[in-house]
């Protein structure tokens, strides 16, 4: 029989072991390591069933065993790298082509201004609700399960097909390098690679993503400063360039159409921005944390989007032949083509190691966002049980290994048409970016108005979003707007015949029929006909951290106190970051 102080003393150690069904042993690195993959301490037999479907889904949501890892400077580095990928490092260039420079400043700069208002307001609900899925959760809590369960489940295929897309376009680009060697091995080390840093859990994540979004940074920091350089004819070639190309060819490529196209290209590029939203549920302070990535979009979308690509639109003309390349390597880039331009032909190897490393972060929060969310459907009651599996470190076992599963597609690079067959598979989620962007805002819109129905103070948030709820109802309009344009552009693609193409509109749109399918078997399956909860029966308390105004006030006033104290230079450091 043990006295009161062995016990004691043997809870102390059971803590420091991390075993919590000790057995009288030392567990050794590999019986750790294997216990870690066991279920966390989480109860979730204690929902009720006599809960409707909306109450189990926030409850479920808010009750999520990850970890909180993340930290201050992982976040920053997701907010400022998130959506940096081959969207602007190649993709741009097709879009200059069949725009022309001026559509890239018009599309990108609108585009912007409604992703500013969206992230804002997904700050606003995550800092006041920092529940795993984020935005599926907010979906099922403030409109309705079922289009939380479209919305959600959506998102998830979307990275699901992401995963092996972008491994094939990581051997496309080691291929610039060395075309002997077979693109499915590089396929299955680039794979393997990524699924090891997602098995550290969310602080692997976070540091994968620190370090390559800092050479992300760094490469268009760098390309901005040349870019300026260039154009005014301090190059190797002494060349002016000023604005020759707005004139001859001009600025504007296929007129309105091209605008349009590029609008949709634009949409596009800038996905992964609401991926700070899914990380709140796994960061430790997020009133702290969250507000300071938010205030990174602004400069993110300026310095990187704005800049390089009205650069990009002074030194390529949009007849250049080269634009027409359709190849994912560093040929088919514009930045590398504006280099060459400029009379630099050393930059193109390491312009490619930045795309190479582009595409793994990409494929990495691939794999981060699809594990994340598929976990959170689980918990929410919007799939099977089993999605739900978070083992004792944290880490979505179910959702990893689904994204493991089909990231297995990449070995379809070895097929002669695998092109055909990717871009039938991304048509299935190609969507899910806009109508994840329009749930967040509509989502914002409806809790703003919840908490006028329930007379409760705006003083209760401790970050509230700069453009409120008109800039969500303008995101609405926005992306409304989007989606016809690229209804019209997918009927009717820039330089047909004038006649509609069906294989190029459901490439392009299947994502809309897809959603609906979702949406409409879980009414059907769940017999819910409504079309959105009531102002009345929407929980503004379950999943807050804290909710008690007079403090929030209080640490509002003490944060504002600290802040007059700054140094001059620290406070404008405050003010951009």
């Amino acid at each position: 029989m043990l006295s009161k102080d062995s016990e004691s003393d043997l809870e102390n150690f059971k803590k420091e072991t991390n075993s919590s069904d000790y057995s009288g042993e030392v567990k050794g690195r590999w019986g750790q390591f294997k216990d870690s993959f066991k279920r966390g301490d989480v109860k979730y037999e204690e929902l009720s069933q006599e809960l409707d479907e909306t109450e189990r889904a926030n409850i479920g949501a808010s009750k999520s065993p990850l970890q909180r890892d993340l930290k201050n400077r992982h976040l920053q580095m997701i907010a400022i790298g998130g959506s940096v990928g081959t969207g602007l490092l190649i993709g741009s260039g097709s879009t200059l082509r069949i725009g022309g420079p001026a559509s890239l400043v018009i599309a990108w700069g609108l585009v912007g201004t409604m992703v500013f208002c969206t992230v804002h307001a997904l700050g606003e609900l995550c800092v006041a609700f920092p529940v795993s899925g984020a935005f599926s959760n907010y979906a099922a809590r403030f409109v309705d399960t079922s289009w939380g369960f479209a919305v959600g489940w959506n998102y998830a295929i979307m990275w699901l097909i992401v995963l092996p897309l972008e491994l094939v376009a990581a051997a496309m680009s080691i291929q610039y390098w060395n075309d002997t060697i077979n693109p499915a091995a590089w396929v299955a080390i680039f794979y393997v690679f990524i699924l090891v840093i997602n098995l550290f859990g969310v602080k692997g994540y976070g540091e994968a993503e620190f370090f390559l979004a800092i050479v992300k940074v760094i490469a268009i920091v760098g390309f901005i400063i040349l870019g300026v350089i260039i154009v005014c004819g301090g190059g190797p070639t002494h060349h002016f360039i000023g604005a020759k190309n707005w004139h001859n060819p001009g600025a504007f490529a296929y007129g309105f159409k091209g605008v349009c196209s590029v609008f949709v290209t634009a949409s596009y590029s800038l996905a992964g921005s609401e991926m700070v939203g899914l990380a709140a549920a796994e960061t430790s302070n997020p009133k702290y944390t969250l507000p300071k990535a938010i205030k990174q979009v602004f400069w993110r979308i300026f310095l990187f989007y704005i800049l390089s690509l009205t650069l990009i639109g002074l030194i390529v003309p949009y007849d250049s032949p080269e634009l027409l390349g359709s190849s994912n390597d560093a040929s088919a880039s514009p930045f590398v083509i504006a280099i060459r331009i400029g009379g630099i032909n050393a930059l193109p190897s390491i312009f490619n190691a930045v795309i190479l490393i582009s595409v793994i972060s990409v494929g990495n929060s691939a794999v981060y966002g699809c594990s994340r969310t598929i976990q959170s459907l689980g918990a929410q009651g919007l799939g099977p049980s089993f999605l739900n599996y978070v083992d004792k470190k944290g880490r979505p076992l179910a959702g990893l290994g689904i994204s493991a599963l089909f990231g297995l597609l990449c070995f379809l690079s070895a097929y002669d048409n695998e092109a055909e067959v990717f871009a039938w598979l991304l048509s299935v989620g190609g969507l899910a970016t806009i109508f994840s962007w329009f749930s967040i805002v509509l989502c914002h819109f409806r809790f703003r108005l919840a908490m006028r129905y329930h007379k409760r103070s705006l003083d209760e948030l401790s970050f509230k979003s700069v453009t409120g709820i008109w800039g969500s109802l303008y995101s609405m309009i926005f992306l409304m707007v989007v989606l016809g344009v690229q209804f019209w552009v997918a009927l009717f693609p820039v330089g047909g015949n004038g006649k509609p193409n069906a294989k190029n509109f459901f490439q392009n749109y299947l994502g809309v029929i897809v959603i609906a399918i979702f949406y409409v078997a879980h009414k059907m399956y769940m017999k819910n006909w409504r079309i959105c909860l009531k102002l009345s029966k929407i929980d503004l308390d379950t999943g807050r951290r804290e909710n008690d105004s007079s403090l929030i006030n209080y640490e509002i006033e003490q944060d504002k106190e600290n802040f007059r104290q700054l140094p001059f230079y620290r406070k404008v450091l405050h003010f951009f970051a």
